[in-house]
């Protein structure tokens, strides 16, 4: 029987790491900034007009971002791609030398290294050359548009959490419901994002809960304390 191909967690690392990312942003500063408003005594007006605005700022802003980041990574890769391309081009033989060396350096015997060199050049030389000696591959290489909407679309579902909660619930207990519901929802997205990834879930869990708390608690702490003196 055929053994079936087996699967790496690697291949999720970029779309995974753009959307945990921007969920938990989406949580922690909506509910932070909704919190740092409830603890100055601002209207269920104020309260959701600061929600519905961190949401739409920090979906934009995450998409932007993380779009100028990964795009920036995706031209460094084309630049090294092109220079390897003309590196083949004109000197052929120093690019098989330096892929067997590379093999070499990975403990391969250097008759066998450059055997194997031949072979994958002979198949795709750039493609050799990409993975091995730049490591850049098909599964890890950068997609900015990619990257861009799962960033901001997980930060508008992860800011809806809070904002739903701040619409529905009693003034008076907003900020008690606003932090616990926060809370766990940060500590199951540590959770999912451990698990996924093959980490520890206890630790993923405990991580993202903690600073989360931490965030809210000091937002919390400088609203009081602006409520009370303005």
């Amino acid at each position: 029987m055929r053994r079936s191909l087996e699967r790496h967690r690697s291949g999720r690392s970029g779309w995974l790491r753009a959307a945990v990312l921007g969920a938990d942003d989406g949580i922690l500063s909506t509910a932070s900034l909704v919190l740092g408003v409830a603890a100055a005594h601002g209207t269920r007006n104020g309260l959701l007009i600061t929600g519905v605005a961190g949401l739409v700022a920090g979906a934009m802003s995450m998409g932007a971002g993380e779009y100028v980041s990964v795009h920036t990574q995706a031209d460094t890769e084309a630049a090294d791609l092109a220079l390897e391309r003309e590196e083949l081009r004109t000197d052929d033989k120093g690019e098989h030398d330096e892929l067997a060396l590379i093999y070499v350096g990975r403990g391969l015997d250097p008759v066998l290294a450059k055997q194997v060199a031949v072979q994958l050049m002979a198949h795709d030389a750039l493609g050799a050359h990409a993975q091995d000696e730049l490591g850049i591959s098909d599964t890890l290489r950068a997609r900015p548009i990619q990257a861009a909407m799962a960033s901001a679309s997980s930060f508008a579902l992860g800011a809806a959490v809070p904002l739903i909660v701040t619409a529905f619930a009693d003034l008076q207990s907003v900020i008690l419901l606003v932090a616990a519901t926060s809370l766990v929802c940060l500590a199951g997205l540590g959770a999912l994002a451990a698990r996924t990834g093959g980490a520890g879930v206890a630790a993923g869990t405990i991580r993202t809960a903690v600073f989360g708390a931490l965030a809210m608690g000091v937002t919390a702490g400088v609203g009081a304390l602006v409520g009370t003196s303005v």
